[in-house]
Formats: structure tokens, sequence, C-alpha cells
């Protein structure tokens, strides 16, 4: 589904992906790990094309994403990809429905479907008793659940994750690694998780293991 070729990129004269090649296949849970500094996050953030590599391709859905640009790029983005982030981003002015409805709404989506699209992942989640809720008076298990289900919204066909479970207490973060399962059970997203968690990592399909800006194993 998703194919990277000989992915380079540098930042000044520091070298931080090196002719890394990676394929991930549909509804595939994929784990990364590595030392700080082996090139994990850069990796993840070419994949999701919130950066672009200084040379190599990257394919999927047979478009060639490096070469997708302005609007065009936007909305393959919204529409096939969806990220989870280790600090949730969420908008602290709205509330969880509303913060779960933010990409359905930059993609024009009909706003009686992107309601019941949302209700019905927040039963999935456990969290449709707080939809009304603003971040703060959310616990940090409960906001990463919404922004899980922010990602999924518009039912891309991957989700990247990094380090989601980085701030979650022990039990928050078992719990959201086994709901990542369940999530690819119900709904079939492929997954590609950047994790320190051995747990997480272990669970996984497949892990990929990086240093020094290259793939060891994959």
């Amino acid at each position: 589904m998703l194919k990277a070729n000989g992915i380079h990129k540098s930042y000044g004269n520091l070298q931080v992906l090196k002719a890394v090649d990676l394929e991930i296949a549909q509804s595939e849970i994929v784990s990364i790990v590595g030392s700080s500094g082996a090139g994990k996050s850069t990796l993840l953030q070419i994949l999701g094309t919130l950066d672009k590599p200084d040379s190599g391709r990257l394919e999927m859905d047979g478009k060639n994403l490096i070469q997708l640009k302005g609007e065009q790029l936007a909305r393959f983005r919204n529409e096939r990809i969806g990220f989870i982030f280790q600090f949730h981003n969420l908008l602290p002015e709205f509330t969880a429905l509303e913060n779960i409805k933010i990409p359905g709404f930059i993609g024009n989506s009909n706003e009686k479907e992107l309601s019941k699209k949302a209700a019905e992942l927040a039963e999935i989640l456990g969290i449709s008793h707080r939809l009304d809720s603003k971040p703060a008076t959310l616990s940090g298990g409960e906001q990463q659940r919404v922004a899980v289900a922010r990602a999924l919204i518009n039912s891309p066909a991957i989700i990247f994750a990094d380090e989601p479970s980085g701030n979650l207490d022990t039990q928050n973060a078992r719990a959201l690694h086994e709901l990542f399962f369940t999530l690819r059970k119900e709904l079939g997203q492929a997954f590609v998780i950047v994790t320190h968690n051995e747990e997480l990592a272990a669970m996984a399909d497949r892990t990929v293991t990086m240093k020094d800006g290259s793939i060891l194993t994959a």
C-alpha cells in the first residue's frame, strides 16, 4: 500500500536518513524502534508527507507523493492519512466532539454524517460520555482517545503515530496499545508507530529497527 525507496534526508551537514527502503501493507501494524537520533520521527514525518526527502520515492495508491504539492497534497493527506502524536494537540477552546470532527470539516464532509461517524468512533473508543467536555477537563488517556478518533474521522488508509503512549501511565498506555489492534480489526487501517515502549513494539505485526539513519531489520 505504501512504499518508500531510497529515502535520503539531511539537515545541513547532518545526514538523518540514508537510503531507507520500507513497505507497509494494507491493515498492517508496524512499529519503528531505535535509540534517540536514529531517524525514526524524521522517517515517520516523510512517510506521512509532513516533510519531504532530499531524494527517493514515496508511493501510495499508485501516486508518487513527493510530486504532490499545495492543495493536492493537503487533500490527499486529509483523506488518506491520519496522525496521532505524543502531545495530543487538541484545541482547548473546542469540545471533544468538535476536535474529533475538525479533519472532516477541513475535508468539507457532510455535517450530519460527520457527527454520526464521530459518535460511532467515540463509542468504540469508550469516550461517548465525554464528547461535550473541553480538553482541560479530560484525563490524559481520554485526551489521547479523542486524538485517535480525530485521526480516524476521515477513514484514512493509514495512521502514523509518534510515541502515542509516551505521556500515559502504564495502565492507559496498555489500553491504548490494545485499542490499535481493535481498531485494525474493526476498521482495517494500517498503523505505523514510532515508540520506545517495548511492550507496544512487541505487539506489532512487524518491528523495524533503525540505527544512525538506516534500517537494520524490517
